[in-house]
């Protein structure tokens, strides 16, 4: 479970596709959920039914994300990215081929001198994240 405590939070600012994202980002990660969504109504500054402001977790890991009622000229960049330790093949390969559909490779799955099995995208809503399987005990 998501630990409610947790002082610094990873906070996504969409521009409309915060919830379709956010089912997304849960549909991929086990031990994952919505905690509290709230959209705007009519009249309010966004559009409504978007998201206002949503809280949800990911493997435990607690995430907030919007739909930005303000309009602006920027979106997420590689500088910062999502770093997930992986356990298994299959679940790297898993991550890597849904997050990468629609989106941006920056680095391919595969081994690299600092991994056996790793990879660096950024998913069709712009979001980077890099993937690393975790050494074997061989």
């Amino acid at each position: 479970m998501y630990n409610p405590n947790q002082k610094i939070t990873t906070f996504l600012m969409f521009d409309g596709k915060a919830e379709e994202a956010m089912n997304f980002y849960l549909s991929l990660f086990d031990q994952s959920e919505l905690i509290r969504i709230q959209r705007y109504e009519a009249n309010e500054a966004g559009v409504e039914g978007t998201v206002k402001h949503a809280t949800f977790s990911l493997n435990g890991q607690l995430f907030m994300c919007i739909d930005s009622s303000v309009k602006h000229d920027f979106t997420f960049t590689p500088a910062i990215s999502l770093y997930v330790t992986c356990n298994t093949e299959e679940e790297i390969d898993k991550l890597f081929h849904a997050l990468s559909q629609d989106g941006t490779i920056f680095m391919p799955l595969e081994a690299y001198p600092f991994s056996e099995k790793f990879a660096w995208v950024a998913d069709r809503f712009g979001v980077s994240w890099q993937l690393n399987l975790v050494k074997s005990q061989r």
